[in-house]
């Protein structure tokens, strides 16, 4: 294996053609993530998903992160940068254009559920001003909300050394259905005052191996079709 094709590490030169690409940017936030895991999380599964599903394909650039997201439900925390979902959609939306000056297709390949719907709000922008753009959500079926075991799992799988394991706890366990109010009127800190939804006392490296393979399958299929939907959703 090559490895995938970084954006940023090439010239202006290697990529002055007419030869079609795409490019993939994924899409994070910074943002608490418990008392265990480290605040780019989100940042680290889109990119990770992202190299996976693109590896030793020459015609699919991957660009660096976009690393801050819109993360206002999780400003009772302290570490906690949000740019909000106005200026998520303009950098998104700005980035398409620049993109399509030179690039064949754009994915935004999106690791954090509080970045919906400006993402693909975006992307049908882009769309609508005539630009071959789209997105794919990095989830998982039956995943938790937000640091509990899915992501836990994943963490432990990429890089075991950022879980904070002595510190991994419990935290509110509702569903996200009957926690919606709560977070709507008061955010993350008011339904859990440690940051976590669900429980990732349990989380595995081999559950978040598989949990990361699910997600890449998913990505390259819907790559090698490129059918977006009616909202620009890889499908």
């Amino acid at each position: 294996m090559t490895g995938p094709v970084r954006l940023g590490e090439r010239t202006w030169t290697e990529l002055n053609g007419p030869a079609p690409r795409t490019v993939v940017v994924p899409v994070g936030s910074l943002e608490q993530h418990g008392p265990h895991l480290p605040l780019d999380t989100d940042a680290r599964i889109a990119a990770a998903v992202a190299r996976r599903a693109v590896q030793d394909d020459p015609v699919v650039l991957l660009a660096p992160p976009v690393a801050y997201g819109a993360s206002g439900e999780h400003q009772g925390f302290p570490g906690t940068l949000s740019i909000g979902h106005e200026a998520l959609r303009l950098v998104l939306v700005e980035l398409g254009r620049s993109a399509g000056e030179w690039a064949s297709r754009l994915l935004f390949v999106n690791g954090h559920g509080g970045n919906l719907p400006t993402v693909p709000d975006a992307v049908a922008q882009l769309r609508h001003e005539g630009r071959d753009a789209a997105w794919f959500g990095c989830a998982v079926p039956k995943g938790d909300a937000h640091a509990g075991r899915t992501e836990t799992s994943i963490l432990l799988a990429l890089d075991p050394g950022v879980v904070r394991r002595d510190d991994i706890e419990v935290g509110n366990i509702e569903s996200l259905v009957t926690l919606l109010p709560v977070l709507t009127r008061g955010g993350v800190a008011a339904a859990s005052p440690n940051g976590v939804l669900g429980d990732p006392r349990d989380a595995t490296a081999e559950e978040g191996e598989e949990l990361l393979a699910h997600m890449v399958a998913q990505l390259r299929d819907r790559l090698a079709r490129w059918e977006p939907d009616a909202r620009g959703r890889l499908s």
